[in-house]
């Protein structure tokens, strides 16, 4: 009878048999895993290159600079909104009449309808339309505005062929010399391309109101009456800056032009979406600069900071126990810090605010009597406090 053959294993064999099936196993499970990390940097690549441009423009680098910019225009201008203004006046008889008042610019920055503009462009009107090229014109209803960044929303019921977005970009990563490119509507001439650089950053500029705007940005771009709230684009497709300001003689672009940075927009205009307004914190006090007291010739004891003159019934600096100027007429604080930072003028005070929300406790150095102490404030809404200020100090009330 035929014997099968049975082959029976060493117990060595058996080890290095398993062994070898362990190491199999491992390089399996590491090229899988490699595999799928690399499915996730492909899908991470490509969100990051969604963000970096919109659809419709190609990497810089592999265009030239002209079909940059034939891009950007053909994909960003129809996001760009021509805005005109109408306000409602009286006649002789007593009748009242709406009248043009002005035309400016805005871009769309979201699927809604929100349009983000210049709050001088929509400032004082009764009536908002809105085009974007062609004759099909769209009623538009103010949202809100913030004066002391010349900022402001308004909105249109989106139409079914839906809008086109101008993506938001980061002004906290500009540098002088890149290139930029406004969209705008100059002189009521519909969705105008400049194209430009960079010339400055960090620009002292003013809102109507006085208020300054932080970190504003200069370029050679020309920008001209009724580019005023339209987008000032990088080499990608970005809204880094809004169009506001032109350092002009004439009326005209010189190619000195200003924009508020974007980030300031980020800031503001979720605000104004949901509030109408934006809800900064005050100190509560009248606070007049020592150098411009000692420049009318009050002799005071130190050669900067701001004197609490007055201060609101209620408002934060009361409430931290600040004290103004007495009935005697004897002098008060003199705030020579906050957080750390020199108190020169209330432009200081402004910028330093504008990073700070409602509920935040701020250190304030102050000059008391001799002494140095350093005081704990809570800040409270401004809407508070302004309704208590008297007008003829709310010109130096913060």
């Amino acid at each position: 009878m035929a014997k099968k053959s049975v082959y029976q294993l060493s117990a060595r064999q058996i080890l290095f048999l398993a062994f070898a099936s362990a190491m199999i196993a491992v390089g399996a499970m590491a090229a899988l895993l490699n595999f799928g990390s690399a499915l996730e940097l492909r899908e991470t690549a490509s969100i990051a290159s969604a963000e970096d441009a919109p659809q419709g423009i190609s990497e810089p680098s592999a265009v030239s600079d002209e079909q940059n910019s034939i891009e950007i225009y053909k994909t960003l201008s129809p996001g760009v909104a021509l805005i005109s203004t109408s306000s409602t006046v009286q006649n002789y008889y007593g009748e009242e009449l709406e009248r043009e008042s002005g035309n400016g610019s805005g871009s769309v920055i979201d699927n809604q309808g929100h349009i983000l503009t210049n709050y001088h462009v929509v400032e004082g009107s009764t009536k908002l339309t809105v085009s974007f090229g062609g004759e099909k014109v769209y009623p538009a209803k103010f949202v809100g505005g913030d004066p002391d960044t010349d900022l402001a929303v308004i909105k249109i019921d989106p139409p079914s062929t839906g809008l086109t977005v101008i993506p938001l970009g980061n002004s906290d990563q500009l540098s002088v010399g890149q290139k930029v490119l406004a969209i705008g509507n100059p002189f009521g001439l519909d969705r105008t391309l400049t194209t430009g650089v960079i010339s400055g950053l960090q620009r002292p500029l003013r809102a109507r109101n006085g208020r300054p705007i932080d970190a504003a940005i200069q370029t050679d771009a020309s920008i001209n009456p009724g580019n005023s709230g339209g987008p000032l684009l990088d080499k990608y497709g970005r809204m880094i800056g809004i169009n506001s300001q032109i350092f002009s003689r004439s009326g005209g672009s010189v190619g000195v032009g200003f924009a508020v940075p974007v980030n300031t927009a980020k800031r503001v205009v979720p605000q104004l979406i949901q509030y109408g307004a934006v809800n900064r914190p005050k100190l509560g006090a009248s606070l007049p600069s020592v150098a411009d007291l000692i420049e009318r010739g009050y002799p005071l004891p130190v050669r900067q900071g701001l004197v609490v003159y007055q201060v609101v019934p209620n408002g934060s600096a009361q409430r931290a126990g600040l004290q103004g100027i007495g009935n005697g007429g004897e002098i008060g604080d003199i705030i020579l810090s906050v957080d750390n930072q020199k108190m020169n003028s209330l432009d200081d005070l402004y910028r330093l605010l504008d990073k700070k929300q409602i509920g935040d406790t701020v250190n304030v150095e102050v000059y008391r009597q001799g002494n140095t102490v350093t005081v704990p404030l809570r800040l409270l809404p401004s809407q508070q406090q302004q309704q208590q200020v008297q007008p003829s100090t709310r010109r130096l009330q913060e």
